[in-house]
């Protein structure tokens, strides 16, 4: 199983787009400054949104669909949409 996810930061007021098969392994790494589009905000990432895939092609799929909205609204009403903050 792969997930799409949504990660938030509060010391930079942005959220992060991504896709993987192992969410708690690609916090930890978000987390220790390791992805450089989000060293800036480490680390204070939380995942805000978590979708399920069945595999890696559905869940890169997903993500561009996220990311192609280029739209915080959107982005916040899928998290208000799930029920608020996941992990």
């Amino acid at each position: 199983m792969y997930f799409v996810y949504i990660l938030y930061s509060s010391q930079t007021c942005r959220y992060y787009i991504g896709s993987c098969k192992d969410i708690r392994g690609r916090l930890a790494h978000h987390n220790r400054g390791l992805t450089p589009s989000t060293k800036g905000g480490a680390p204070n990432w939380e995942v805000r949104y978590l979708e399920d895939c069945q595999d890696r092609t559905e869940a890169l799929k997903r993500e561009r669909e996220i990311k192609r909205k280029k739209s915080r609204k959107y982005i916040e009403w899928l998290i208000e949409s799930s029920g608020g903050s996941v992990g």
